[in-house]
This record gives structure tokens, sequence and C-alpha cells, in this order.
């Protein structure tokens, strides 16, 4: 048996909490994952976990031998990476999680610049507005928008951050007006948001006099993908608030005005987000600079003041 495969074969069973998905992320068959931690538990003499129908469980001594596997295999990384051979290149596999927005606006249009940079990673991009959970679903990173939750597992690193800007088509404001007040918005309607984490659409928060204002809004329409959030904007079936980065082509080209544009709405962090551990892999070191370079390069253009 070899100890080192069987420890990092078990770490990951534990952090993707099964056996079929931890052969799947390391591109192993499952029967090499079985054979491992049937190994491993007879070399320990100990059980490490309790497996039924549905869950998959660590014992007591699973616990403590997971959490001793996970800072040896850290120290262990952080070693090799200290030294200019393999282990130090950034290669192999690497897993991103990111709203599509973020993909179609920022990262895709420049992924040829970081493959070129570094062709031995093979990158796959989780596309999805949810909100991912980075170590069961095997997710290296995240780049997420809004107010990092507090984690003791997570490292959330702020890259940068835009504004919410409230805009509708001209046809709409045409047909209803334009709201010149926080207390003009009850008579409006808005296309609402919904996020997965909150299971309702989302209020609109201002800054009035130093004091945050929440409006809820009137809503006839809800969707939960950004850029269908976006198109319902453009066909005039309500105001909607988004973000600046995301609506500032259509305000240039006339297709969405702003509105409210002299109430300040607070600013929204963008952060990249990875798992806590002493030594940063290098791989996904790369991606992290690499990101921060090219959503750091755009941020200067997400104003949106000049154009009210």
């Amino acid at each position: 048996m070899d100890r080192l495969q069987a420890m990092q074969i078990f770490a990951r069973v534990v952090e993707m909490h099964g056996f079929s998905k931890a052969a799947e992320n390391l591109s192993i068959p499952p029967s090499t994952v079985t054979r491992a931690i049937k190994e491993l538990e007879n070399f320990l003499g100990v059980k490490l976990l309790q497996r039924t129908t549905r869950h998959l469980n660590l014992t007591p001594d699973g616990s403590l031998y997971y959490e001793n596997c996970r800072r040896l295999l850290a120290d262990l990384e952080a070693l090799e990476s200290s030294f200019p051979g393999s282990a130090g290149q950034a290669r192999g596999k690497l897993r991103v999680g990111i709203t599509a927005s973020m993909a179609r606006l920022f990262v895709l249009p420049a992924i040829k610049t970081f493959q070129a940079r570094y062709p031995d990673i093979e990158l796959t991009l989780t596309v999805s507005d949810r909100t991912v959970e980075l170590v069961p679903e095997g997710i290296d990173c995240v780049i997420r928008a809004g107010v990092p939750q507090d984690s003791a597992t997570l490292v959330a690193r702020r890259i940068a951050s835009f504004e919410w800007v409230t805009c509708a088509s001209p046809e709409y404001l045409k047909a209803h007006g334009e709201p010149h007040s926080l207390d003009d918005l009850k008579d409006h309607h808005a296309v609402g948001f919904l996020t997965g984490h909150q299971g309702r659409s989302m209020d609109w928060n201002f800054v009035v006099n130093n004091e945050e204002r929440t409006v809820r809004m009137a809503e006839h329409l809800i969707v939960n993908d950004t850029d269908s959030y976006i198109t319902c904007g453009l066909e005039g079936l309500g105001l909607i608030r988004a973000a600046s980065y995301m609506v500032l082509p259509h305000l240039k080209s006339g297709q969405l005005q702003r509105v409210l544009g002299e109430i300040q709405a607070p600013a929204v962090p963008i952060s990249i987000m990875y798992p806590h551990n002493r030594h940063l892999s290098p791989t996904v070191r790369a991606f992290v600079d690499w990101v921060i370079e090219r959503i750091q390069l755009a941020e200067s253009q997400w104003q949106v003041s000049h154009i009210d």
C-alpha cells in the first residue's frame, strides 16, 4: 500500500462526501478508492468511515486521522513547492467557480492569455449564479460578489468592487415616468432577482445622509439568472438594479437609462475565495494572480457616473 496515496484518497473522499465523487475528482477508478480506504483501515486497525446507503460519516478515529492528514499533506505540498522542480510549477487540474456574467465579460475574453502563460493547467470553469460549496464540490477557488461570510475554512481576498446601478429602458420610463426619489419607487414595479441563498428576491439598499435605507420593490416578474435579468430590463419589463459592469454597455448605447443616479448605494466587494491552507498551491496561486490582474485592469472602466 502506498500510504501517501491512500492518505490523499482518504482526504478527498472526506472532502467530496463520497467514494464515487472522489474517484471522479481524482480521475481514478472507484474500485481504486474503495481498495485504498480498506487497506488504510486495515493498516491502522480502526474504522475511519461509516457508510450507509445515503450518508458517509467520519468515525471519531476518522476525524482525528483526517485533521492530521490534511495538515501533513499541506506541509508536504508547501515543502515541494519551495523547490524549483515540477512540484513547484503551476500544472494539473484546476476547478474554478464563477458567475456567468463574470465569466462572459472578464474571464473568457482573456482566457487565451492564461492558457498561453500556463499551458500545463487543465482549467474547468463551473459557471453558475448559485453559491457553490468549495470543498464538498471539489472547487479550488471561487469568485464571488458581496460581503463574504465569515468562514474558518476559507480565505476571502478582495480584488475589486462595483456599484449598483438602478436603470430601465426608455420605453418603460416613457410609459411610467422617471423616479426622482426613493419615495417615488412605490409607484413603480421592478424585475426581481432571486438569489439561491436567500430564497427570495433581493431588496434594494441605498445610502441617504450616511444611513442605509432598504426598499422592497413591487415585482411582477422574478428571475434567477443575471443575463435574463438584464434582458428583462432591456425589454421594458420593469426597473432593474444591477452591477455597473453588467449594464455599462447598455447605458452607453442608450438601451438603458440610469435613474436615481444622485442617490448612493453601498459598494459591493468582489472577492476570490479559496480553502484556508498555510500554503497556496502554485496552480491556484497562478489563477488567483492572473484573475486579480485581469479584473483590476477592468475595474477603472466600471464607473458610470459620467453617463447620467
